[in-house]
């Protein structure tokens, strides 16, 4: 699949959709969308879910309007001909399923959703350039991830509450069946986390420390960079059982105790160059089986400090 990816002298997201050359810096979601360029269909919210049942890999279908259902995306495209749903900023859905492979979702406006706001599981996906407002239910999550090559780019996920017992994080991985299978090669790149009661991001691998780890392959390679995170969490991003996390550039605001939270041999991490709030205790902690590898600040305590190492973090 084409990466989309951080492109340009500035650092900036390169829009596939988008007219050639437009190149945006800066964390979360651009409004107004850039405008699409080489649609192949074109429907309303109502058409939406006829367009996406017959997609075919190449096809790049434009919507506009609002819809009171969640987008669910099951088809797959091919290696580079990723099936593209693109939304004009405004278009609104009640959530954004995707269990196909090669599969783009941008543009979309979704308020009030069933949490997760957005769910991927599969691989070659790319979310771009969408807004989660307010999920709701459940474990409360903004966005969860499952699978490998995973894009997560320049969305704003905002007030993702603890309401009903919810551990509610703006993003969140862990591989505890089939269904969730374990993660690899994750790119998550200026999203912006606002308004989150718990972590901007909680990263488990099958032998998490939850205990409910399906204990099969593994999770690695996730990236994290660029990233504006507002949470109220013991930690801001928590990794347990993920090898070779990447976490650079991102800023970090609040007060928690530590920024970045590292257990249960998650080696190689390699960390540098964030901004992390006066606030905040120390930026690292983390335990002895970590410490393999790791590259970055010196560590300032424990991942667990006002955590329970058993929190899965999910319902």
């Amino acid at each position: 699949m084409t990466s989309w990816g951080v492109a340009g002298r500035g650092g900036g997201l390169a829009f596939p959709s988008a007219s050639p050359g437009l190149d945006v810096c800066g964390m979360g979601a651009v409004r107004p969308a850039p405008v699409s360029t080489t649609c192949t269909k074109q429907v309303d919210a109502s058409g939406l879910p006829g367009a996406v049942g017959s997609a075919s890999p190449g096809d790049r279908i434009c919507v506009r309007g609002k819809s009171a259902d969640r987008l669910t995306v099951s088809r797959s495209g091919a290696p580079g001909n990723p099936i593209m749903i693109i939304g004009d900023g405004r278009t609104a859905v009640k959530g954004i399923t995707v269990t196909g492979s090669h599969v783009v979702v941008q543009g979309f406006d979704v308020v009030g959703a069933k949490a997760p706001g957005i769910q991927l599981t599969g691989n070659n996906i790319t979310v771009l350039n969408n807004t989660v407002r307010s999920p709701r239910g459940g474990d409360g999550d903004g966005i969860r991830f499952f699978g490998n090559n995973l894009q997560i780019l320049h969305n704003t996920i905002s007030d993702v509450r603890n309401l009903n017992k919810a551990h509610a994080d703006c993003m969140q991985t862990f591989a505890t069946d089939s269904d969730s299978p374990a993660s690899k090669q994750v790119h998550i790149d200026s999203n912006r986390c606002e308004k989150i009661d718990n972590q901007c991001l909680i990263a488990e691998g099958p032998n998490s420390s939850a205990g409910d780890g399906s204990g099969k392959g593994v999770s690695s390679n996730i990236t994290f960079t660029h990233n504006f995170c507002d949470t109220k969490a013991s930690q801001a991003v928590m990794v347990d059982d993920v090898q070779n996390m990447v976490i650079t550039a991102n800023n970090v605001t609040g007060k928690n105790q530590k920024a970045f939270a590292l257990d249960n041999k998650s080696t190689g991490a390699r960390i540098s160059g964030n901004t992390v709030a006066q606030d905040i205790g120390y930026e690292v902690g983390m335990d002895s089986t970590s410490r393999k590898g790791y590259q970055g600040p010196k560590v300032g305590g424990e991942p667990f400090l006002g955590r329970s190492p058993v929190m899965a973090g999910r319902s």
